[in-house]
């Protein structure tokens, strides 16, 4: 079992930055790959970005150029820095973490908000 948890979701502005952070706990293969999907109201859940863990970065055109995904492996923890935030960019945010050991594992999700 892993278990992860979020911080760092809120109000911005449009315009602002946030930074997402995703903290992983449990039984944590050194293999794995960690990230961040979003789920806008009436929207399908879709990737925002995912890393492994040797380095190996995905990012969806939406955000490219303005999202940066990072990840310390001393600590388990994936962030998603987040700049140039657009009203679109409002959404619930979901952390994962993906491993051959337990599969997929959720974070319960952070709310981001962007408006003025």
């Amino acid at each position: 079992q892993v278990q992860l948890v979020e911080s760092g979701g809120g109000l911005v502005q449009p315009g602002g930055s946030l930074r997402l952070s995703c903290a992983a706990s449990g039984s944590i293969f050194v293999i794995n790959t960690m990230g961040w999907y979003r789920q806008a109201p009436g929207k399908e859940r879709e990737l925002v970005a995912g890393i492994g863990s040797d380095g190996y970065t995905n990012t969806a055109d939406s955000v490219k150029g303005r999202f940066t995904i990072s990840r310390d492996n001393a600590r388990n923890t994936v962030y998603l820095q987040m700049n140039s935030l657009k009203p679109e960019d409002t959404a619930v945010y979901y952390c994962y973490q993906f491993q051959s050991t337990t599969g997929t594992s959720w974070g319960q999700g952070t709310q981001v908000t962007v408006s003025s």
